[in-house]
């Protein structure tokens, strides 16, 4: 048996703490750290909201299949009974029974899909997305009390993917409004709804970005809250309860959440929601101009001194653009005297503006900003966005030609054009692309293009575009205005060097 002397014990003792010393000093200094750091607490929140919180279900009914002929409803029929599949070559719709589930018969109701949406008025209006209830043919509101209502779609609008519903009920819950404009990246958020169906699920994250471009009219709110199919018009709601954001889409490969969610602004869902109170539709404003970012390079190659503002890449003959006098390749700066820092304010702006109003507009061209005065027309709410470009393959050039001319110090042999082309064209001047190499086909010119501008100066001819050319400083980056269907493009090249 080995004894040890008290001495040698409380020596033991000492080092032993004077080694775990470190580790109780850190695990006090983490405790002390939780302690002053209150993770935040959603339950009373959750419990305030979630009555106003709605399932929304939508059905359609079950369509005659095949083209309506006795002997197609008799061979569906019989593919039906004996294989229990559909006739081949006749889709099966969404949510229709899958192979071995009884069909239903033809004029039923079937489910079509299920959302979310919460109630915005206590006699009953609610908010939703536009594709949770695009073409249904009976659209159902549960609340969470069980309660089931036939609802009646106000209207919708899919540029902004907003719908309005009203229900036959009064003295109903609510949520309230917030203002998506002063959310700050990395406050706390909360999403609920019925993903997969699953009534009053809650979810909590926090708003990663906000002014998240993926659409012309909405700048989104990007989260990190899980919302999966069927949170889709639920609300996103902060810390004081308000509603901020209407969930809409999610970033996934898979079909479900991978991390990145997004929801419509509050404030742009209500500009929509009181039009379609008022009238069941939208009215947007357009100025007639397709239009694309301005690069960094584009901006100092045209005196611009940063990026800002929508480049004009082509202008809608007759159009409110038009007739202000804007061109291809001037780049707006402001509308209604307000900046435009991208591209995308642009749409937004002018969609809101009410059809008819004269509002000043300000753009860059040739070194200088100009000011003109527009007349906002009427968007039509079925006319596809106009068109950017549209390319075109086709050479230009004579053909027999004994010896090819020798590419520019861009790349470029050009040809001028015929004054009927030129009207053909309705372009002033130019001249075509014969051949794009070196600078110039890295930029992605290419045979068949038209140029419109080299910098600041107009092109007349292949001589004078040539002449101009040569005259380039080989060190700085040169802007070239190039026209290609009914697009016109600013590209940024340097002289024998490489293309921006």
């Amino acid at each position: 048996m080995i004894t040890k002397s008290p001495a040698l014990v409380r020596t033991m003792v000492m080092v032993a703490m004077l080694a775990l010393g470190p580790t109780v000093s850190t695990l006090g200094h983490a405790q002390a750290a939780a302690s002053n750091y209150n993770l935040p607490d959603f339950t009373d929140l959750v419990e305030k909201a979630s009555p106003a919180v709605v399932n929304i279900r939508t059905t359609e009914r079950v369509r005659q299949r095949g083209n309506g002929t006795p002997e197609d409803d008799e061979m569906a029929e019989f593919f039906r009974r004996f294989f229990g599949v559909p006739m081949p070559g006749v889709p099966t719709p969404p949510g229709a029974p899958r192979r071995g589930q009884p069909q239903p018969p033809q004029g039923e109701e079937q489910s079509r899909g299920v959302g979310s949406g919460f109630i915005i008025s206590a006699d009953g209006y609610v908010m939703t997305n536009a594709h949770v209830v695009a073409d249904a043919e009976t659209i159902y509101v549960t609340l969470p009390d069980k309660r089931e209502f036939k609802a009646k779609l106000i209207g919708s609008d899919k540029r902004t993917d907003v719908a309005l519903l009203k229900i036959e009920a009064n003295g109903l819950p609510r949520l309230p409004l917030g203002d998506s404009d002063r959310i700050r990246p990395g406050e706390w958020v909360l999403a609920i709804g019925s993903p997969f169906g699953l009534d009053n699920s809650v979810a909590a994250g926090i708003v990663s970005a906000k002014g998240r471009d993926t659409g012309d009219y909405l700048p989104f709110i990007q989260t990190d809250v899980a919302v999966n199919p069927g949170n889709s018009g639920g609300p996103l709601i902060n810390l004081r309860g308000e509603v901020i954001g209407i969930n809409s889409q999610i970033y996934s490969r898979s079909g479900g959440y991978m991390g990145i969610s997004f929801a419509i602004p509050i404030d742009e869902a209500m500009r929509v929601t009181e039009q379609l109170k008022t009238s069941g539709k939208v009215t947007r404003g357009r100025i007639a101009v397709a239009i694309g970012d301005v690069t960094k390079e584009v901006a100092d190659s045209l005196g611009l001194g940063r990026a800002r503002g929508a480049l004009v890449g082509s202008v809608e003959p007759g159009g409110p653009a038009e007739k202000a006098g804007i061109e291809a390749g001037d780049i707006i700066l402001k509308f209604n005297g307000r900046d435009i820092e991208k591209a995308s304010d642009l749409p937004r702006m002018v969609g809101d503006t009410k059809p008819g109003t004269r509002v000043p507009l300000t753009f860059w061209r040739k070194g200088q900003t100009r000011d003109v005065s527009i007349t906002v027309a009427e968007l039509e709410p079925d006319n596809p966005k106009l068109a950017r470009s549209r390319g075109s393959d086709r050479r230009g050039g004579e053909e027999g030609a004994t010896q090819a001319p020798k590419p520019n110090a861009l790349g470029l042999v050009v040809n001028d054009i015929p004054e009927a082309r030129l009207k053909e064209l309705k372009v002033k001047s130019g001249v075509e692309v014969d051949t794009a190499d070196g600078p110039a086909l890295r930029a992605g010119i290419r045979p068949g293009d038209i140029i419109l501008r080299l910098g600041d100066t107009d092109v007349t001819g292949a001589r004078q575009f040539n002449e101009l050319v040569k005259s380039l400083d080989r060190s700085r980056i040169a802007a070239i205005f190039v026209r290609r269907g009914d697009a016109t493009q600013v590209l940024t090249l340097r002289p024998n060097g490489q293309a921006r």
